[in-house]
């Protein structure tokens, strides 16, 4: 019986995980729903307040809402500019510039961004195990959207850049917040680094929206506006840092992985379209890629669940 409970508590980051990639991988969806009216960094900026309000709510109401100490601040900060406000700004800014696919392509860069960044912070390990599952997820990423189809040249290079920056952020940014979520409680962790990102992009759309008018806006623009807010930004980010604290930076990463196949998928059921070999075999290869960076010994699993307490 323990170890049934062990077991299914060990496989909850992962389910969490999956949960996450399925939420960010809607939300380009719908929010190019948003976009047809509403201004780039007018909607990063209802992001980051919506999700503020909604997590501060959370918080209050749990009663779970604990006081970051003074030494934890600058981290704090610096998650915040690097997961919430450089990320968002930067893909939300590149993906205008460039194509699709280019950044499809250049966002598989976050899980080796976030290898590399946790070596260098003693927070991760390069073993060949999570090299090999990354390098497989890489190659059912590329086989999968096909590299022939991106189109890297001097109109798309700035907007390339800016992905590719974007994933450096990101990447980071999960190696860099992996102290905060183990020292506290995932709702507070979240909470706070949505209200300091508040700081920039708050003011950013006020500025934003100075130059259209809000009754130009209809009532769907809003209720994207309102799932955008709800489930791919509090939801995800709240259950990607409650993962962060039970598994490595390097897991959690890969995981990312998934939101192209998960639109491939998704898009046959939408439009209409069928599912070809190229999708199969990108599926195995990406799964495969998973299974290897994610795949624990059952004692290893077992302790990492008795360190890491169930309560967030």
């Amino acid at each position: 019986m323990l170890r049934n409970l062990r077991s299914k508590s060990a496989a909850a980051p992962h389910l969490a995980l999956i949960a996450v990639q399925v939420l960010f991988a809607t939300w380009p969806i719908v929010g190019k729903i948003a976009l047809r009216t509403m201004p780039a960094v007018a909607l990063v900026g209802f992001r980051v307040a919506g999700a503020s309000l909604t997590l501060l709510f959370l918080a209050r109401m749990s009663g779970r809402l604990q006081t970051i100490k003074a030494a934890d601040w600058p981290l704090l900060i610096v998650s915040s500019m690097l997961g919430l406000v450089l990320n968002q700004l930067l893909f939300t800014k590149g993906l205008s510039i460039t194509t699709a696919i280019n950044a499809t392509l250049l966002s598989t860069t976050i899980p080796v961004f976030t290898l590399l960044v946790g070596v260098i912070l003693g927070t991760d390990r390069a073993t060949l195990r999570r090299l090999l599952g990354i390098a497989l997820a890489v190659s059912g990423v590329l086989y999968l959207i096909g590299p022939g189809r991106a189109q890297f040249s001097s109109a798309t290079r700035a907007g390339d850049l800016l992905i590719v920056s974007n994933s450096l952020c990101f990447g980071a940014y999960i190696a860099v917040s992996k102290d905060l979520v183990k020292r506290y409680n995932t709702l507070t962790v979240m909470t706070w680094i949505f209200v300091v990102g508040c700081v920039v992009t708050v003011p950013a759309a006020a500025i934003s929206l100075a130059h259209i008018s809000l009754s130009s806006i209809s009532w769907t623009v809003w209720l994207a506006i309102l799932y955008i807010v709800l489930l791919p930004t509090a939801g995800a980010y709240y259950l990607n840092a409650w993962a962060l604290a039970r598994v490595a930076p390097s897991t959690v990463a890969v995981y990312i992985y998934l939101q192209p196949l998960i639109a491939f998928v998704v898009a046959p059921m939408i439009l209409g379209e069928s599912l070809s070999s190229r999708t199969v075999i990108a599926s195995l290869l990406i799964f495969a890629g998973v299974l290897v960076v994610t795949r624990r010994r059952q004692k290893a699993a077992a302790k990492e669940v008795s360190d890491h307490p169930e309560a967030v």
